[in-house]
């Protein structure tokens, strides 16, 4: 899988690898994303269609494929959701696939990543000739073709490991078929009247980890939104939207460490730290720092919350953006580790802000 074998091998490429060139003749700067919606096929079959030209099928080993990603070196890692791209620089290190091979972690100082692998499906490993030269990369899609997480090479990666990763984990059967399936329906959302509202109040003020408050709304059948509205200003509070981007500048500002989560269904990535290169793009903020990007598309947040949730190592305050399905877009924290309280620095910031009236 070289560059040099492009230009033969395109020409045994699949029709929809033809057309994706038409298009990016007329719009060279066209991402593969944008390019996927034009043509009316997901990222992963566009993606796959591929195969032959520029990009290799791997086996979806992902106890085995996921730790050799160490041998890498410094890479990017990227993770997104609709409206917001967190991409963070660092090396793939303490990496663990629990039993079952439904749940991963990755707990380097650096790359940080919850991985919900029972959604992820096909991976591909990518060498695309770019007005930067040879990008390489490794490439994960779901069950729908969405995009769930990549890994590209840096020029302070080990490129001598690509090729030989490659080769271990290329899969027998190239094939571009993806087999997807339609995304399932998302549950209705019961009327609020339907919500033991005093229950899931007690047990939000019981919570012992932050991590426990998936389960519990799923034991009060409620949806994350749904939650915040009916838990009372004690624990969560609506705020204007515009007063995100105020929070991240105030705290690149004030150099205050934060904890920024940006996810899909299948991956969740975290930077911990200060932000400081703050910019706007028309209607995007990005933070353009060395090891970390983030490009947050401000449109696509609708609602914002201040949520506070107790713990055993006191109250931990976030502010947590939602799109208009309700999908969280982004969620942000005081940088902290578990067993330490918050930083008094990051709650005097988050509290700042007045809550929306009513």
């Amino acid at each position: 899988m070289t560059s040099q074998t492009q230009p033969q091998s395109a020409t045994l490429a699949n029709p929809l690898y033809q057309a994706w060139q038409v298009l990016r003749s007329e719009q060279p700067k066209l991402r593969a994303r944008d390019a996927a919606e034009r043509l009316a096929v997901s990222e992963g079959e566009l993606t796959a269609s591929r195969l032959g030209v520029d990009a290799v099928r791997l086996n979806p080993d992902w106890a085995a494929l996921l730790p050799a990603l160490g041998e890498l070196g410094y890479i990017m890692a990227l993770t997104r959701n609709e409206h917001c791209v967190h991409e963070r620089k660092g090396y793939y290190r303490e990496v663990s696939v629990m039993a079952g091979g439904q749940m991963g972690l990755v707990v380097s100082a650096d790359i940080d990543l919850r991985l919900f692998l029972g959604g992820w499906a096909s991976v591909f490993a990518i060498e695309e000739q770019t007005a930067r030269g040879l990008q390489r990369s490794i490439q994960v899609f779901d069950r729908q073709g969405l995009a769930v997480h990549k890994v590209f090479l840096t020029e302070d990666s080990e490129v001598a490991a690509w090729a030989p990763l490659v080769q271990r984990f290329r899969a027998a059967e190239q094939s571009a078929e993806l087999a997807l399936q339609p995304l399932p329906a998302r549950p209705a959302e019961r009327a609020d009247v339907e919500i033991g509202v005093g229950a899931l109040r007690e047990g939000w003020s019981s919570l012992k980890d932050t991590h426990h408050f998936f389960a519990l709304l799923k034991k009060h059948g409620v949806s994350r939104t749904q939650a915040l509205r009916l838990a009372g200003g004690e624990w969560a509070e609506a705020l204007d939207v515009r007063e995100l981007p105020k929070l991240m500048e105030e705290a690149g500002r004030r150099q205050v460490p934060i904890m920024v989560f940006v996810g899909n269904q299948h991956c969740i990535q975290i930077h911990s730290g200060p932000v400081s290169n703050l910019r706007w793009l028309d209607s995007w903020f990005n933070v353009l720092d060395p090891e970390f990007n983030l490009h947050l598309k401000t449109p696509g947040v609708t609602a914002l919350w201040r949520v506070r949730k107790p713990s055993s190592d006191g109250v931990i305050t976030s502010w947590e953006a939602f799109d208009a399905e309700g999908e969280l877009v982004l969620q942000l924290f005081g940088a902290r580790k578990p067993g330490i309280p918050e930083r008094q620095d990051w709650r005097e910031l988050a509290e700042a802000t007045p809550a929306l009236a009513g």
